[in-house]
């Protein structure tokens, strides 16, 4: 690891790692990764991605309209275009890198429609789109020379001055190493742990979000947080794996506790209505059974189809003792998506000059009030490649002089961390901002929160993972519940 770079990466996910490929050779690059480079939110994203790639049957303006109609127009529409109009290029890039998207039987790319689109526009590889994608993209990067890649390193704190960053870095030794950097791009990962139940990694505790909110950048709409209607419903794991969107694509259809289809009673869409109706949809069935057991059936498909069609879907039921070709699926609600974050502009800038951010720890304002599905990884892709390729441009006009002498280690050590912080917001959170919230619960859980984050920053504690982590979390809680109580405040 070296003492400079130009541009500091945080975050081994789509995002992440497109926006290093972008960089020509003369310009330096570091990407950190918190744990293996594998496990980011990214790796997890099953159904595809969504982009206009059939100009026959689609066009730009469908899928515009599909995003902001699932959004409730509440979506950034500017950037919405962009990310429509540039995103098939990127599509078809990673197409010639090597990711195995599937073909038809005419040797076309395969196309399947998903929950909020009104054309058949979503590009995949089986159910394990995100994977096949995070597995070239880390390939491609390791054959950069100018790109250096270190796992198992966190980011736990980001000062600046007017030449860029000092980052402090824990090592996976526990030790600290400070490096310097140019420009930083932080492409962190989502929220997802801060919530009892989610579909996200264990990366996914907002540590990104936290450290820009710190240096003063806006943070904005980090309340709108989307829960995926169809996680699997295990009986005891925090991090819940998720049923597909492209599941019900292919003709699953939901069931409540009675075996009984209900979708259509709360929209005329029915299992194929954007994902906040259809888990508001199970919420408001679960109270009037006064009962959370749900299912998908999708055993009137062919089984062959089905095996085919959802591999790792359909053994990681086989792990819970389900053969989802003969039984129904267990699921309900689940954290799953920020469609908030770190504001920034069509750019991928921030309101803090050099720093960028892109994925989802970002709100370029694409997904309005609920994202529609697979236009996560098109945005980690389209904004990633905006903000390197600006980053570049800057890198070559500007005169970036060496940073000088600096400290590059610090004494991390401190008090030990008393357990359940953590464990605490998460109750907080799922208690009182689920799907549907529950507005008497958070003033007492905002003052709780402030409580807790107040005590971690004056505690003095060790500076290690579970610290960060818990920062973080406590961080965003109090964000979201600030945003969500000034909502109902100003009704």
């Amino acid at each position: 690891m070296k003492k400079e770079y130009d541009v500091l990466i945080v975050g081994s996910g789509a995002a992440g790692l497109y926006a290093a490929l972008q960089f020509p050779e003369e310009v330096s690059v570091l990407v950190i990764s918190k744990r293996e480079l594998t496990l980011s939110n990214s790796s997890l994203a099953q159904g595809g991605v969504a982009a206009v790639l059939d100009k026959d049957n689609d066009n730009f303006k469908l899928h515009i309209a599909d995003t902001l109609i699932a959004g409730k127009y509440k979506n950034n529409l500017e950037a919405i275009e962009v990310l429509v109009s540039e995103g098939p290029k990127d599509v078809l890039k990673l197409k010639e890198m090597g990711v195995a998207f599937d073909l038809d039987e005419r040797g076309r790319l395969q196309m399947t429609l998903e929950a909020g689109h009104s054309r058949h526009r979503i590009v995949h590889h089986k159910d394990s789109t995100g994977r096949a994608i995070v597995d070239v993209l880390i390939e491609q990067v390791k054959t950069h020379k100018n790109v250096d890649i270190y796992d198992s390193t966190m980011l736990y704190k980001l000062d600046r001055n007017e030449k860029g960053f000092y980052a402090g870095l824990l090592l996976p030794d526990g030790t600290s190493r400070i490096i310097a950097a140019h420009y930083c791009i932080l492409a962190s990962g989502g929220i997802g742990r801060v919530y009892q139940y989610t579909t996200n990694s264990a990366i996914a505790t907002g540590d990104g979000i936290t450290l820009a909110f710190m240096l003063g950048a806006r943070i904005k709409h980090l309340s709108r947080i989307q829960f995926h209607p169809t996680a699997f419903a295990a009986e005891n794991d925090r991090e819940r794996f998720l049923i597909s969107e492209a599941v019900r694509g292919e003709g699953a259809v939901l069931l409540n506790c009675d075996g009984e289809r209900f979708a259509f009673k709360y929209d005329e869409r029915g299992e194929l209505a954007p994902r906040d109706v259809v888990s508001n949809a199970i919420m408001l069935e679960s109270q009037a059974k006064g009962n959370e057991k749900f299912y998908l059936d999708i055993t009137h498909k062919d089984p062959e189809f089905v095996r085919k069609r959802f591999p790792m879907i359909y053994e990681k039921c086989l792990e819970e003792n389900i053969d989802i070709t003969k039984q129904w699926i267990p699921v309900f609600p689940c954290q799953h998506y920020l469609m908030g974050g770190i504001d920034v502009d069509l750019y991928a800038r921030t309101t803090v000059d050099r720093l960028y951010a892109a994925g989802e720890c970002s709100h370029t304002g694409v997904h309005g009030a609920n994202r529609l599905a697979s236009n996560s990884l098109l945005e980690a892709l389209v904004f990633s490649r905006r903000a390197a390729n600006d980053i570049t441009a800057k890198l070559r006009t500007e005169d970036n002089t060496p940073f000088g002498t600096f400290t590059e280690h610090e004494d991390l050590s401190g008090h030990t961390l008393p357990h359940g912080f953590r464990t605490e917001i998460r109750k907080l959170m799922q208690d009182c901002y689920f799907v549907i919230p529950k507005p008497e619960l958070i003033p007492d859980s905002l003052k709780r929160a402030k409580e807790i984050l107040t005590d971690l920053t004056g505690g003095e504690y060790t500076i290690d993972q579970s610290f960060v982590e818990a920062r973080s979390l406590a961080t965003v809680a109090c964000i979201v519940l600030e945003e969500v109580k000034k909502k109902y405040d100003a009704q």
